[in-house]
């Protein structure tokens, strides 16, 4: 059996190497194999990395974004052939069962969120590809991998349960808590519906300081003390609070703050990972007219937002610092490499890094 790297899971927080393991091989006459030259690491790979996910596969190899070069294809496939450069959802879609057919490809019941969650992953060498006609798309000529690849998971999360689920409008308030990856991708597609106020909420100042003065926020709060933030956050909307608010952590103090914060008839829309429980404070906020939205990206606005990275309206490689864009997947769990400063986000002044395969 050919053998290839990749970065593996054992179970336990914090415990991932990069092993030799086996090559992936079609399975079903579905599958397409996909040689990755580059994926990246998302939060919640840090949320697994941490024990925060329940229902792991153990010795899984860990990552659900990539692009890649098409290696072989099952007999089944009809859109793809060997040699042909794609992007990989991070969602795996059958395209016909009765989840998939109204649009819920996170809960394809021969799919879903299964890439580094139930079967091997995208940081690899190769990758096994299930329902490859439905989970993959051609990459346009010319356009870079670094901007590509936020299009697997980054840009549609932020994009659809951030700002299509939280129904954000022309004129409309809106605060988004977490200046990170998923924060900064639900801001920068905000944009597209002309909001006359967002709010970025986050502990890290450079970061603040970069969602304002490169990717448009109006305004910045530190929530190092919530009860100052949540004050500063009425003060900015004139004592009526915000008409969405965007969680895009997964800790429950984050949870808090957006339902404290959110106006009557407003929004509050979850995005982050959540390994715990909230207190949801349900008897204040029965009165109040809110909706509640949480859900797991499906990935349908990829061709939306791949014509919006071509076309240069959404500038993708502005999520990956220029210093972050050079990991290779053979030292990428090394000290210094793209987990550990992935992991130290803060110490390294990092949004998402970039790992090209120099293995294979």
């Amino acid at each position: 059996m050919a053998k290839m790297k990749a970065v593996v899971y054992h179970g336990k927080a914090n415990d991932y190497t990069l092993d030799t393991i086996d090559k992936p091989k079609i399975l079903k006459d579905t599958d397409a194999i996909v040689k990755i030259t580059t994926t990246t690491i998302c939060g919640t790979d840090l949320h697994i990395s941490h024990g925060h996910v329940d229902y792991m596969t153990e010795d899984i190899v860990l990552g659900h974004e990539g692009v890649g070069i098409v290696e072989e294809v099952g007999s089944g496939v009809s859109n793809f052939k060997k040699g042909d450069r794609v992007i990989i959802s991070c969602v795996t879609s059958c395209g016909k069962c009765e989840y998939c057919k109204r649009g819920l490809y996170a809960h394809c019941k021969d799919g879903g969120w299964i890439l580094g969650h139930k079967i091997n992953g995208t940081q690899a060498e190769y990758v096994r590809i299930p329902h490859a006609d439905n989970s993959l798309y051609a990459l346009p000529k010319g356009l870079p991998e670094e901007k590509a690849v936020m299009l697997s998971d980054i840009l549609p999360t932020g994009y659809e349960i951030g700002v299509k689920y939280g129904k954000i409008s022309p004129s409309q308030t809106v605060a988004i808590v977490g200046s990170g990856p998923i924060g900064i991708a639900a801001l920068m597609t905000a944009q597209f519906y002309s909001p006359s106020k967002i709010i970025m909420v986050d502990l890290d100042d450079k970061r603040l300081d970069k969602a304002v003065k490169i990717f448009g926020a109006t305004h910045k709060v530190n929530s190092k003390n919530q009860e100052e933030a949540i004050k500063k956050i009425f003060e900015i909307t004139d004592g009526k609070g915000v008409d969405v608010a965007l969680e895009a952590v997964g800790f429950p103090a984050t949870f808090d703050l957006c339902q404290r914060i959110i106006n009557p008839g407003g929004h509050v829309s979850v995005l982050g990972v959540h390994g715990k429980p909230v207190q949801f404070n349900l008897n204040e906020l029965w009165i109040k007219n809110i909706t509640l939205s949480t859900g797991l990206v499906c990935t349908f606005t990829i061709p939306e937002l791949l014509q919006g990275v071509v076309d240069g309206k959404i500038k993708a490689d502005s999520l990956s610092n220029k210093e972050h864009r050079s990991f290779k997947l053979s030292k990428i769990c090394d000290k210094d490499n793209a987990w550990d400063v992935f992991s130290n986000a803060a110490k390294h002044d990092a949004l998402k890094v970039i790992v090209t395969n120099d293995i294979s």
